[in-house]
């Protein structure tokens, strides 16, 4: 909105291309929208159509990400809160698989397992049926008090997953160049492991 010469924005975009291709992104093939939030927020019907149009080039260009609909359920808990009323409730992502209103679910990690039922599942402050991988979620529990359940457990189909406290990895640690530490690991050093929402102190 504060450029008038259709000139300067075609170098503009030109310079942002070549700086993409620079980085290696596919500059040439990348869609460029200029436009105006500010003049569509004031409603000048132009800088909408604007927004639009960056909207459909987003839902043309970014493919739909593949999500693992038919697997057992598991969604990794991000935050838990109390309602007055209704009860506790976990939120999260669903990594994968389906749950729907009156299904049952382990609470897995950190503590014993336990088992519940999800009574509501909400998204958006919006209702819904049942939630599918990708989804940003809060699940409703029946008979959960709130400081049974917290960040870093997962919710998850009953069975279908064992937690476990030992296991063995391979470990590649990225040198100075590519990020990473400075100076050499020495006996003692307490790395921190993060697993999904959890994480855990180790002893090298």
């Amino acid at each position: 909105d504060m450029v008038d010469d259709e000139e300067l924005l075609e170098l503009v975009e030109m310079e942002v291309r070549d700086l993409l291709s620079e980085y290696d992104f596919p500059g040439d093939d990348v869609p460029v929208i200029a436009g105006s939030a500010l003049k569509a927020l004031e409603g000048d019907a132009q800088y909408e159509e604007k927004i639009l149009e960056l909207m459909q080039a987003v839902d043309d260009y970014i493919p739909t990400p593949e999500r693992d609909s038919d697997k057992p359920f598991m969604m990794p808990v991000e935050d838990v809160f109390s309602i007055t009323g209704r009860g506790t409730v976990a939120t999260g992502r669903v990594e994968r698989g389906q749950i729907k209103v009156g299904e049952e679910v382990e609470i897995i990690g950190i503590h014993e397992t336990s088992k519940t039922t999800v009574t509501g599942v909400e998204m958006f402050r919006k209702l819904l049926d049942y939630a599918e991988a990708g989804d940003n979620i809060g699940a409703l529990l029946r008979g959960v008090a709130r400081e049974d359940v917290q960040r870093g457990q997962v919710l998850a189909a009953p069975g279908s997953i064992t937690p476990h406290t030992k296991f063995k990895a391979e470990v590649y640690v990225l040198s100075k160049d590519e990020g990473g530490r400075h100076t050499p690991f020495f006996s003692n050093y307490r790395p921190q492991f993060y697993f999904r929402t959890t994480d855990v102190t180790g002893v090298v």
